[in-house]
């Protein structure tokens, strides 16, 4: 298993390899106030796939966070309700005040 998964990075290595080789010619990217550069082509769509890679994972991470929250919410319910099921019935027929 492990000898097909360096052959399918090797494989996947060669192909970007040969893609950024053959887009090798220098474009000229235009900003504001006549401001310029010129790049490799496959730089600039390294940096534009990076970018959306980085904005991608921001995106995510707000959910991935309450999610996390949500987590921790739903775990010390369940300790609390398995304290109180655990818990031998008082004399006086009340139940314990809950804690918050």
């Amino acid at each position: 298993m492990r000898l097909v998964l360096w052959i399918l990075r090797l494989l996947l290595f060669f192909l970007l390899f040969g893609f950024a080789v053959k887009n090798d010619h220098l474009v000229r990217l235009h900003f504001f106030f006549g401001a310029e550069w010129e790049l490799p082509l496959v730089f600039v769509i390294l940096v534009v796939f990076a970018g959306g890679a980085l904005l991608g994972v921001t995106a995510t991470f707000g959910s991935l966070l309450r999610q996390r929250r949500e987590i921790g919410r739903l775990r010390r319910q369940l300790a609390r309700t398995e304290r109180e099921r655990t818990q031998p019935p008082r004399p006086d027929g009340q139940q314990a005040p809950e804690a918050f």
